[in-house]
């Protein structure tokens, strides 16, 4: 498993490999998560909520999440 992850991510940077991202759920609401390009993270659409992508690894620890404000949800339409 780790050697199927450091391959996936091998080459993602600030992105994420379109497999694994379809494979990720977000760990509060267990619903899927978008990647933005604009912010270079994962988002919860379910709970408007965005966790980093630090060094081609996403951080989705709870308290790592930022709660998207109103801006975030006027940009995304």
């Amino acid at each position: 498993m780790v050697r199927l992850n450091r391959v996936l991510l091998k080459d993602a940077g600030n992105a994420i490999d379109k497999t694994l991202s379809e494979i990720l759920v977000c760990p509060l609401s267990k619903q899927p998560l978008r990647f933005c390009e604009k912010t270079k993270s994962l988002v919860s659409d379910t709970i408007g909520v965005s966790f980093p992508i630090k060094n081609g690894i996403p951080c989705l620890v709870p308290k790592d999440g930022k709660i998207l404000g109103e801006e975030a949800d006027a940009s995304k339409a």
